[in-house]
Protein backbone atom coordinates (compact mmCIF):
# COMPACT_ATOMS: atom_id res chain seq x y z
CA UNK A 1 0.00 0.00 0.00
CA UNK A 2 2.76 2.43 0.88
CA UNK A 3 4.87 1.67 -2.34
CA UNK A 4 1.27 2.44 -4.62
CA UNK A 5 0.97 5.95 -2.42
CA UNK A 6 4.19 6.99 -2.99
CA UNK A 7 4.25 6.23 -6.88
CA UNK A 8 1.09 8.56 -6.57
CA UNK A 9 2.30 11.02 -4.97
CA UNK A 10 5.40 11.02 -7.11
CA UNK A 11 3.64 11.20 -10.18
CA UNK A 12 1.52 14.30 -9.68
CA UNK A 13 4.50 16.40 -8.84
CA UNK A 14 6.11 15.09 -11.80
CA UNK A 15 3.18 15.99 -13.89
CA UNK A 16 3.18 19.61 -12.12
CA UNK A 17 7.15 19.71 -12.92
CA UNK A 18 6.22 18.52 -16.64
CA UNK A 19 4.57 21.53 -17.23
CA UNK A 20 6.44 24.66 -19.02
CA UNK A 21 7.07 27.31 -16.11
CA UNK A 22 6.83 24.41 -13.43
CA UNK A 23 10.18 22.92 -13.61
CA UNK A 24 11.77 24.24 -10.55
CA UNK A 25 8.86 22.96 -7.91
CA UNK A 26 11.81 20.61 -6.96
CA UNK A 27 14.23 23.94 -5.89
CA UNK A 28 11.39 25.12 -3.49
CA UNK A 29 13.06 25.18 0.37
CA UNK A 30 9.36 26.53 2.06
CA UNK A 31 10.96 30.01 3.03
CA UNK A 32 7.77 31.55 2.67
CA UNK A 33 8.49 34.45 0.32
CA UNK A 34 6.17 33.67 -2.03
CA UNK A 35 2.90 33.78 0.57
CA UNK A 36 4.69 36.71 2.22
CA UNK A 37 4.90 38.80 -1.01
CA UNK A 38 1.31 37.83 -2.56
CA UNK A 39 -1.69 40.68 -2.10
CA UNK A 40 -3.74 37.79 -2.74
CA UNK A 41 -3.06 35.42 -0.07
CA UNK A 42 -5.54 36.74 2.40
CA UNK A 43 -8.21 35.50 -0.10
CA UNK A 44 -6.76 32.21 -0.40
CA UNK A 45 -7.79 28.71 1.20
CA UNK A 46 -3.94 27.98 1.03
CA UNK A 47 -1.11 30.16 0.51
CA UNK A 48 1.10 30.07 -2.16
CA UNK A 49 3.92 28.73 -0.31
CA UNK A 50 1.22 25.86 1.32
CA UNK A 51 0.09 24.69 -2.12
CA UNK A 52 3.85 24.00 -3.32
CA UNK A 53 3.92 21.94 -0.34
CA UNK A 54 0.65 20.26 -0.93
CA UNK A 55 1.62 19.85 -4.77
CA UNK A 56 4.73 18.05 -3.83
CA UNK A 57 3.13 16.03 -0.75
CA UNK A 58 0.51 14.84 -4.00
CA UNK A 59 -2.31 16.34 -3.18
CA UNK A 60 -4.44 16.46 -6.14
CA UNK A 61 -7.46 16.98 -4.81
CA UNK A 62 -7.14 19.23 -2.26
CA UNK A 63 -5.96 21.76 -4.39
CA UNK A 64 -7.51 21.35 -7.65
CA UNK A 65 -10.67 21.61 -6.08
CA UNK A 66 -9.60 24.56 -3.71
CA UNK A 67 -10.23 28.55 -5.05
CA UNK A 68 -6.42 28.80 -3.73
CA UNK A 69 -4.99 29.26 -7.13
CA UNK A 70 -7.82 31.38 -8.93
CA UNK A 71 -7.29 34.06 -6.53
CA UNK A 72 -3.44 34.62 -7.79
CA UNK A 73 -3.57 38.14 -9.36
CA UNK A 74 -0.60 37.47 -11.94
CA UNK A 75 1.23 40.29 -10.48
CA UNK A 76 4.54 37.71 -9.92
CA UNK A 77 5.85 39.40 -6.94
CA UNK A 78 6.26 35.80 -5.81
CA UNK A 79 8.16 35.00 -8.53
CA UNK A 80 10.61 37.81 -8.86
CA UNK A 81 11.09 37.56 -4.77
CA UNK A 82 11.50 33.60 -5.00
CA UNK A 83 15.13 32.72 -3.77
CA UNK A 84 15.25 30.09 -5.78
CA UNK A 85 13.36 31.10 -9.00
CA UNK A 86 10.47 28.89 -8.36
CA UNK A 87 7.97 30.51 -10.47
CA UNK A 88 4.92 30.26 -8.10
CA UNK A 89 2.30 32.17 -9.99
CA UNK A 90 3.13 29.71 -13.10
CA UNK A 91 2.45 26.78 -11.38
CA UNK A 92 -0.80 27.82 -9.65
CA UNK A 93 -1.73 28.78 -12.95
CA UNK A 94 -0.63 25.00 -14.30
CA UNK A 95 -3.05 23.94 -11.62
CA UNK A 96 -5.94 25.72 -12.50
CA UNK A 97 -5.58 24.58 -16.18
CA UNK A 98 -4.97 20.92 -14.47
CA UNK A 99 -8.48 21.91 -12.97
CA UNK A 100 -10.26 22.51 -16.08
CA UNK A 101 -8.95 19.97 -17.47
CA UNK A 102 -9.89 17.12 -14.98
CA UNK A 103 -13.40 19.06 -14.74
CA UNK A 104 -13.08 20.01 -10.93
CA UNK A 105 -15.48 21.69 -9.20
CA UNK A 106 -13.75 25.13 -7.85
CA UNK A 107 -15.21 26.27 -4.37
CA UNK A 108 -16.01 29.89 -3.37
CA UNK A 109 -15.21 31.50 -6.25
CA UNK A 110 -16.84 32.07 -9.84
CA UNK A 111 -13.09 32.93 -11.92
CA UNK A 112 -13.52 29.59 -13.91
CA UNK A 113 -16.82 30.64 -15.09
CA UNK A 114 -15.58 33.96 -16.03
CA UNK A 115 -12.07 31.99 -17.47
CA UNK A 116 -14.20 30.03 -19.93
CA UNK A 117 -16.58 32.75 -20.93
CA UNK A 118 -13.61 34.65 -21.94
CA UNK A 119 -12.02 32.31 -23.56
CA UNK A 120 -14.87 31.17 -25.86
CA UNK A 121 -15.50 34.66 -26.47
CA UNK A 122 -12.09 34.88 -27.85
CA UNK A 123 -12.26 31.65 -29.77
CA UNK A 124 -15.89 32.72 -31.56
CA UNK A 125 -14.66 36.06 -32.23
CA UNK A 126 -11.03 36.53 -32.64
CA UNK A 127 -11.32 39.18 -29.59
CA UNK A 128 -13.48 39.62 -26.61
CA UNK A 129 -17.11 40.30 -27.42
CA UNK A 130 -18.23 42.52 -23.80
CA UNK A 131 -22.11 42.11 -24.17
CA UNK A 132 -21.40 38.12 -25.37
CA UNK A 133 -18.83 37.40 -22.53
CA UNK A 134 -20.39 38.88 -19.76
CA UNK A 135 -23.67 37.86 -20.70
CA UNK A 136 -22.05 34.17 -20.42
CA UNK A 137 -20.62 34.85 -17.25
CA UNK A 138 -23.85 35.81 -15.58
CA UNK A 139 -25.54 33.13 -16.95
CA UNK A 140 -23.40 30.90 -15.70
CA UNK A 141 -23.10 32.36 -11.97
CA UNK A 142 -26.23 34.39 -11.06
CA UNK A 143 -28.53 35.82 -13.91
CA UNK A 144 -29.94 38.12 -11.26
CA UNK A 145 -26.76 39.93 -10.51
CA UNK A 146 -26.50 41.20 -14.24
CA UNK A 147 -30.00 43.24 -13.03
CA UNK A 148 -27.63 45.77 -10.80
CA UNK A 149 -25.44 46.33 -14.10
CA UNK A 150 -27.63 46.96 -16.11
CA UNK A 151 -27.65 50.80 -16.03
CA UNK A 152 -24.13 50.74 -16.37
CA UNK A 153 -24.60 48.62 -19.66
CA UNK A 154 -27.21 50.88 -20.97
CA UNK A 155 -24.69 53.78 -20.72
CA UNK A 156 -22.10 51.82 -22.19
CA UNK A 157 -24.19 50.73 -25.17
CA UNK A 158 -25.93 54.21 -25.86
CA UNK A 159 -22.28 56.00 -26.16
CA UNK A 160 -21.47 53.07 -28.47
CA UNK A 161 -18.90 51.43 -25.78
CA UNK A 162 -21.27 47.43 -25.86
CA UNK A 163 -21.86 46.20 -29.09
CA UNK A 164 -24.67 43.57 -29.02
CA UNK A 165 -23.08 42.22 -32.00
CA UNK A 166 -20.09 40.79 -31.75
CA UNK A 167 -17.29 41.71 -34.63
CA UNK A 168 -15.05 38.95 -35.84
CA UNK A 169 -11.50 39.63 -36.35
CA UNK A 170 -9.90 38.12 -39.43
CA UNK A 171 -7.63 35.36 -38.38
CA UNK A 172 -9.36 33.25 -36.40
CA UNK A 173 -8.11 29.98 -38.21
CA UNK A 174 -4.73 31.39 -37.20
CA UNK A 175 -5.69 31.89 -33.28
CA UNK A 176 -7.21 28.44 -33.04
CA UNK A 177 -3.72 26.77 -34.03
CA UNK A 178 -1.76 29.02 -32.01
CA UNK A 179 -4.05 28.06 -29.47
CA UNK A 180 -4.43 24.61 -30.67
CA UNK A 181 -0.24 24.36 -30.71
CA UNK A 182 -0.04 25.95 -26.94
CA UNK A 183 -2.62 23.34 -26.05
CA UNK A 184 -0.69 20.74 -27.12
CA UNK A 185 2.50 21.87 -25.39
CA UNK A 186 0.68 22.28 -22.18
CA UNK A 187 0.99 26.30 -22.37
CA UNK A 188 -2.95 27.04 -22.96
CA UNK A 189 -5.66 26.14 -20.85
Amino acid sequence: MALHSATRLQSFLEEVASIPGCERVYECIQCGMCSGSCPAAPLMEYSPRKVIAMARAGMRGEILSSSSTWHCYSCYLCTSRCPRNVKPAEIMHALDTLAIREGFKVRETTTPTMYRSFVDSIKANGRVHEFGFMFKYYLGTNPFAALKMLPLGMKLFTHGRMPLRAKKTKGRKELEAMLKKARSSGGAR
